[in-house]
């Protein structure tokens, strides 16, 4: 069953998009997927799988790392921190933290992402 995590990450997309300010069918062009599809994501009817995420974040200015991290295929948990429990949320954002982000404006959610990958650089030395 779909878990709710495409509706936040679809709203930092359009949030983003927005912003730049790009029309669905310019992102979607940009990113060599259809308008269609592209408004599914934004949405959050339709997760988007890595490939189509990586197309979406280079023409919207993210890093790679930031949507992955976002849409939880990279982990914002980090080894060695206190309260940074992989088991518990199977190495993926909370989604109430997600949730949270997903309201910040971009330069927030942006700023977050780094501390989080400071602190997994950090953990791994």
């Amino acid at each position: 069953m779909f878990d709710g995590r495409g509706n936040h990450l679809g709203e930092i997309i359009r949030r983003q998009r927005l912003f730049k300010p790009l029309t669905q069918h310019e992102l979607a062009v940009m990113a060599g997927i259809s308008p269609s599809h592209l408004g599914r994501i934004e949405r959050g009817e339709r997760f988007p799988s890595a490939r189509v995420l990586r197309r979406i974040a280079k023409p919207l200015g993210f890093g790679e790392d930031e949507l992955f991290t976002l849409a939880g295929y990279l982990t914002s948990q980090t080894p060695g921190v206190p309260g940074a429990d992989q088991e518990h949320t199977g190495g993926q954002v909370d989604p109430y933290v997600a949730g949270v982000l997903a309201m910040e404006p971009v330069e927030v959610q942006r700023t977050v992402i780094a501390i989080l990958t400071m602190l997994k650089v950090l953990a791994r030395a």
